[in-house]
């Protein structure tokens, strides 16, 4: 049996099981216009705070062709998101445990067919998120760099997206880019900031301030909440070469304390309410899809 033929048995059986019940699971996508701004990282990072804050958090490494997060963890997976793509196994059977006790559903490394998915593709994907729904409170996507198919098709299932950049000049660029496509083309409106590698309160202010006055002056209607900073530190540096996250082997140096008061702030906030970005609102769109 062909690829395309196990995925379409496998959505049938999907579509005629029962919807799952009406809990949401929060939805959020870490991007970038760039590669090289620490996103894997701090997603890594975010989700081991709120892992040890409480909540069930699912990480899913949406790069699917450069695909890292278990590098970055020193973790060896056995199954990856190409195993869920050729029919072969369920998510559940893919996902492996980090640190922490949060969850993590590994992509794939330089698996060509990966970063170009087709339609049938992406809806079984989506059927298979829906069935994980009642067993997370959090579900962080950590996306490819760049403007994409892919990387535009997850901040679009998504329903709050922290766009991270650094000081650099071309991550602002690139930021901005992410920030016009999905505003013009796809009418997101509302964007969370999140600053990287800053050497202080001030520099990160002051890129915040950049990406709002060009987006001010050619954008219109747009809604940027900046969130905060990751400030430059050599023990963030430390963990990584290590394979470990800071939050977790530096708890207290400043890199981990500010990660751990940006995903407190998270948890706290309430996102609106509103199918964009519902697992639920995806599934339904999955079966009506179907049945036509």
């Amino acid at each position: 049996m062909n690829q395309a033929s196990t995925l379409k048995k496998i959505m049938s059986q999907k579509n005629s099981a029962t919807p799952p019940s009406s809990k949401q699971a929060r939805v959020i996508c870490i991007t970038s216009g760039k590669g090289g701004v620490g996103k894997t990282n701090i997603t890594a990072n975010l989700a081991y705070s709120m892992t040890t804050a409480g909540l069930r958090v699912l990480v899913l490494d949406a790069d699917l062709n450069l695909a890292n997060i278990d590098v970055l963890l020193g973790m060896t997976p056995k199954y990856n998101l190409q195993h869920v793509f050729s029919g072969e196994k369920s998510l559940s059977e893919v996902m492996i445990q980090g640190p922490g006790g949060m969850n993590i559903l590994p992509g794939a490394s330089g698996i060509m067919e990966l970063a170009n998915l087709d339609e049938e593709q992406r809806l079984y994907f989506l059927s298979e998120m829906a069935a994980l729904d009642d067993t997370i409170d959090a579900l962080l996507i950590d996306t490819g760099a760049g403007i994409n198919e892919n990387v535009i098709y997850f901040n679009l299932a998504a329903q709050e997206r922290i766009v991270l950049l650094t000081p650099e000049p071309t991550s602002l660029t690139d930021a901005y880019a992410m920030i016009k496509v999905l505003s013009t083309r796809h009418d997101v409106k509302k964007f969370k900031i999140l600053v990287n590698m800053a050497l202080s309160a001030q520099e990160a202010i002051n890129v915040f301030k950049q990406l709002s006055k060009v987006c001010d002056q050619f954008l219109e209607t747009l809604s940027l909440d900046f969130i905060g900073y990751i400030p430059y530190d050599k023990k963030l540096v430390a963990a990584v070469r290590s394979q470990r996250l800071v939050t977790e082997k530096f708890p207290d140096c400043q890199a981990s304390k500010m990660l751990q008061k940006i995903s407190h702030d998270l948890i706290r906030a309430v996102p609106e309410s509103g199918s964009d970005g519902n697992i639920k609102f995806l599934w339904s769109g999955i079966t009506q899809g179907l049945a036509g």
